[in-house]
């Protein structure tokens, strides 16, 4: 058993981005490897995290640039129905890019014991790639599975990517050979609490 703790990172996943105004055609294509990967965290014991825009409806520097969206307990605020949290995972509320700017992400993380970060969702350049920042900065380690994050265009999810590789040193890997090294390091799942 490695005593390398992960936990999986699931950001902005919700119906405002991957079906409401603010669509990216790519997160419709992520969704069943991000929830490969869900299921098999959920059965591995790998604590799931889901980091959300939450914003509220009148007041948020974010709208200038994109217009009201993911109002905080609105429809398109919910992650899709795919990739519904379960009642005993973790939530995080974000009003910016960065899922540790003004949470307690990184609070969540130190109690679980976390070092290394699984990072998936949307976008690969802007709250994936800023929220592998908030991690490098706070000394995690980074694993973004390439087919699990996305981006509105090839070249802003390239462009984010290779910022995360070779600024941040994240590591690059696909969703199955990811889950089939974590099958080595991990081994059999703890108990059936996970199943």
């Amino acid at each position: 058993m490695s005593n390398v703790k992960y936990a999986l990172l699931i950001i902005d996943m919700l119906e405002e981005f991957v079906r409401g105004r603010l669509r990216a055609e790519a997160a419709e294509r992520i969704i069943p490897n991000i929830s490969r990967l869900l299921e098999f965290s959920r059965s591995a014991g790998i604590p799931v995290i889901y980091a959300v825009d939450s914003h509220y409806a009148k007041i948020d520097k974010e709208f200038e640039l994109w217009g009201p969206h993911a109002i905080r307990g609105s429809a398109e605020a919910k992650v899709v129905k795919e990739l519904e949290p379960r009642e005993d995972e973790y939530i995080v509320h974000k009003r910016r890019y960065d899922a540790f700017f003004g949470t307690d992400l990184d609070l969540l993380l130190r109690e679980l014991g976390v070092t290394t970060l699984i990072v998936t969702g949307i976008h690969t350049h802007i709250c994936v790639q800023q929220t592998a920042v908030g991690a490098f900065y706070r000394g995690y380690k980074i694993v973004v599975p390439v087919d699990c994050v996305a981006a509105a265009s090839r070249e802003w999810h390239e462009r984010g990517l290779e910022y995360m590789r070779a600024f941040l040193g994240a590591e690059l890997v696909s969703s199955d050979k990811l889950i089939e090294r974590l099958k080595r390091e991990l081994g059999s799942p703890p108990s059936s609490q996970y199943l």
